[in-house]
């Protein structure tokens, strides 16, 4: 099976794309840590090594990868869009 993204926990709300993405795709997704694959269909252009939403992540909710949360929504993250600095903020040096 080919896969376009790996995510690596079954809770996680992002996984990596291992290839160029495109709006329309229809993507299978690998979860490392077990759990079934996921399929979506992408809604924007994700780079290779940039993240797509598994999820809808509402306006200032946590992101989660590696089962831990990278960052916060700065807006609204739909299903299959580009998750990357333009819609996630950093919570490293949050208090």
């Amino acid at each position: 099976m080919t896969y376009h993204a790996l995510a690596h926990r079954q809770s996680d709300h992002v996984a990596v794309a291992v290839r160029d993405l495109s709006p329309g795709d229809a993507i299978i997704v690998r979860v490392l840590e077990g759990g079934p694959d996921v399929t979506i269909a992408v809604r924007d252009l994700i780079p290779l090594g940039h993240k797509v939403a598994l999820e809808d992540v509402p306006a200032g909710a946590d992101v989660i990868e590696y089962g831990e949360r990278i960052g916060r929504a700065s807006g609204a993250i739909a299903r299959g869009a580009h998750v990357h600095t333009h819609n996630v903020k950093t919570v490293r040096w949050s208090v």
